[in-house]
């Protein structure tokens, strides 16, 4: 049942059965109260205006020397805003037909029609490359993404509608392995930094096998339990051993907060070992991951 469809007394049911108070509810059957309220912020998030995407490119700066392009996305309403640097997976940020990748588009929408100004790096395109996931499709390391974050923060700096002491880091899977790489300790040690870092089932072994490693900013770690691209282990431990957060989202894989994919087994991958990896959305943790999301960066961004 889609939102579209659901009358607004309806949607309050789902919330609140009646005879029955919404916190007793909630404890009983919790993921149908979570699904009925991601409804309900789905529907009031469909009939908000959209916010439009402008294709825009970075000039070369540092260490990465590549002019990089990307979407910026701007809020309706006057800035200036903070703003998250986004930073998509191996599948890159574009698909076939050219067209934003599914999940980095709806994020991205999400995030500006709730008061953010995003940037959608591509890191792939300006360097050759649709993508990485597969065996034959070349590399480009989370390093050298790490070095277009720094450019892109310079970029969002002189932005005469950015505030530059809001400034956040998302990613997913090989961007994810990028924002671990961006926020080491050290690294932009100039300028303006990152409020707070989420990580969405980033690869954490390479990481982990640094001792010095550790944040410069609450870092939030969200993985599926069953992922088996990305294993969920690595990065419990490094979060415990590095003081960050790691949330782990019971029964879902890889892309699990994807809008709509249905769940599959990929092949020819280049990791893992077996070239083979579940994907797919899993509704209930796509909602609760969209409402930690949120909650975390509204904290760090928002509250004066």
């Amino acid at each position: 049942m889609s939102a579209q469809n659901l009358k607004p007394d309806a949607m309050r049911d789902l919330v609140r059965p009646a005879g029955v108070s919404a916190h007793i509810a909630c404890q009983k059957l919790r993921a149908v109260c979570l699904l009925a309220t991601f409804l309900i912020a789905n529907f009031a998030h469909a009939a908000a205006e959209r916010p439009l995407a402008e294709e825009i490119t970075i000039p070369a700066s540092g260490a990465s020397g590549v002019n990089l392009t990307g979407y910026f996305y701007r809020p309706t309403q006057p800035g200036p805003y903070p703003a998250i640097i986004a930073l998509h997976g191996c599948g890159g940020l574009l698909g076939k037909s050219g067209q934003i990748a599914a999940r980095e588009a709806d994020w991205a929408e999400r995030l500006a029609t709730g008061g953010y100004a995003v940037l959608l790096l591509n890191s792939f395109a300006p360097r050759g490359f649709r993508q990485i996931c597969t065996k034959s499709s070349g590399n480009v390391t989370p390093s050298e993404r790490a070095d277009d974050v720094a450019g892109a923060v310079t970029w969002l700096a002189r932005h005469p509608h950015i505030d530059a002491t809001r400034l956040a880091l998302i990613g997913w899977s090989h961007g994810a392995m990028t924002v671990l790489s961006a926020i080491r300790p050290n690294f932009m040690s100039t300028g303006p930094d990152f409020k707070t870092a989420i990580a969405f089932y980033p690869g954490c072994r390479a990481t982990a096998r640094d001792a010095h490693w550790k944040p410069r900013m609450p870092l939030t770690i969200l993985m599926g339990s069953a992922d088996n691209w990305t294993e969920p282990e690595p990065c419990r431990a490094l979060a415990a051993r590095a003081g960050a957060r790691f949330i782990s989202y019971e029964g879902a894989v890889h892309g699990f907060d994807a809008p709509n994919a249905p769940r599959r087994t990929r092949t020819g991958l280049a990791r893992p070992k077996d070239g083979r990896a579940d994907v797919g959305t899993d509704p209930v943790a796509r909602a609760a991951a969209i409402q930690e999301v949120l909650a975390t960066l509204n904290a760090a961004l928002k509250t004066k």
